[in-house]
């Protein structure tokens, strides 16, 4: 049996050891232009060139650190027949399917779990069924590869996502259940759902929450991640008397839809360096920052922050910004934040993977020291990323970016190393 991982993320940034992929499956085009922002797309996408492209960002983390799929660690855990039918019932109890537990009980583990995220199609054997223009009685997961939202490492903790439109909700009950019943992993899950102050307004998705520092959160709040799920959040943290913690939130414009969560204006580089979208974390607008301070389970102040970035070196984090689109434009700065242009996912200090077509933000890269290294290169070999000291794997990104996200998004990291700050 393979050794049990403890979950342990305490930095954006820390030596990557281990992170939850989901590769795009059928689910990415079982859409049609109809459904495409019912399913929080602005556009359908080529399955075929998207998952070309995902497999630079799979292939190099398989050569960087240890993997997991979120399809294969499904099958194992529904494969006890005790999870399978707890799980199922919440599904079908949540999404009112109860009509599919039947059907969905008889499916072998693999099947099931390839059921539960690419949809499952509707039979047309009833005259209502067949007037019925939905093609899915149960709706595909078409978000699904973006693995950041649904489920958080948070410290030794994996906070679940609540997400904002019910279509991405299964997402999160299925990764609740992989750390609450898979084997392999040492963590507690905490899900808004189960607290007994819950609302209906309360959100929270991955995208919104960065671990800075084990003792500071910076999280957004807009779209996708409410104050309300953020005050859940802080009642967690108010439980764990005798430490002291700062939470730093940032407000997000509601559009455009590029905005929806704030790794896709702001993303840790190294202990020294982040990237920024400069007229929204550095320049002066109308968006808030809040700094949140606990001390020995209660909060002793709520206050407004010059920004973001002030703020974290106040609290002895001295960051350079490197802007998302270059200094020249800030039309290009725009165009460049659109395609994820400030969404960088850390694999260790000052090494990062993006998107190579946002050319001007590569070129404040370079400036900044970064090698900039091309993925396929990597995968194959012609280049070693341990040779470099700093370092941004460039993947391919034509498609992916057209789902509304990047590197960060796709990618849940489990375990990280320490950091040396």
């Amino acid at each position: 049996m393979a050794a049990k991982i403890d979950i342990n993320v305490r930095s954006e940034i820390g030596e990557l050891e281990a992170v939850i992929l989901h590769t795009p499956g059928s689910e990415v085009e079982n859409m049609t232009p109809k459904n495409a922002e019912r399913a929080l797309y602005s556009d359908i996408l080529n399955l075929a060139v998207a998952k070309k492209e995902y497999s630079q960002l799979s292939g190099v983390l398989d050569k960087l650190t240890k993997t997991f799929q979120v399809k294969e660690l499904l099958a194992d855990i529904i494969s006890n027949e005790k999870v399978k039918d707890t799980l199922l019932h919440k599904i079908c109890q949540y999404e009112e399917k109860c009509n599919l537990n039947k059907h969905l009980k008889s499916l072998d583990s693999e099947e099931l779990a390839r059921q539960l995220i690419e949809g499952v199609i509707e039979e047309k054997n009833t005259l209502t069924k067949y007037l019925n223009k939905e093609r899915y009685s149960l709706r595909p997961l078409h978000n699904f590869f973006f693995t950041r939202d649904a489920a958080m490492s948070v410290l030794d903790d994996v906070l679940i996502g609540r997400m904002a439109s019910n279509v991405r909700e299964r997402e999160s009950l299925i990764m609740e259940a992989i750390f609450d019943y898979h084997e392999l992993f040492v963590t507690k899950t905490i899900n808004p759902l189960n607290s007994p102050n819950y609302t209906s307004t309360a959100s929270i998705e991955g995208g919104d929450v960065l671990v800075a520092r084990d003792d500071i959160l910076c999280i957004g709040t807009g779209t996708r991640t409410t104050p309300q799920g953020i005050d859940f959040i802080l009642d967690k943290l108010l439980a764990q008397k005798g430490k002291t913690r700062h939470i730093l939130i940032q407000e997000l414009p509601y559009k455009p839809e590029s905005f929806i969560h704030l790794d896709m204006v702001f993303t840790f580089l190294d202990v020294d360096t982040c990237m920024v979208y400069e007229p929204l974390i550095l320049q002066t607008n109308k968006y808030q920052t809040i700094h949140i301070t606990i001390e020995n389970g209660k909060v002793i102040s709520i206050k407004e922050e010059e920004n973001l970035f002030k703020s974290l070196k106040d609290l002895g984090m001295d960051l350079k910004p490197v802007l998302c689109g270059g200094t020249k434009d800030p039309w290009i700065q725009e165009r460049e934040q659109w395609h994820s242009g400030a969404n960088f996912f850390a694999v260790g200090p000052g090494k990062v993977i993006g998107y190579e077509r946002n050319v001007y933000t590569m070129e404040e890269m370079s400036k900044n020291g970064f090698d900039i290294l091309k993925a396929k290169d990597i995968i194959k070999g012609k280049i070693d990323p341990k040779d470099y000291k700093k370092y941004v794997i460039a993947l391919d990104g034509s498609e992916l970016p057209r789902g509304g996200g990047g590197a960060r998004c796709m990618t849940m990291p489990i375990r990280r190393k320490s950091v040396k700050w």
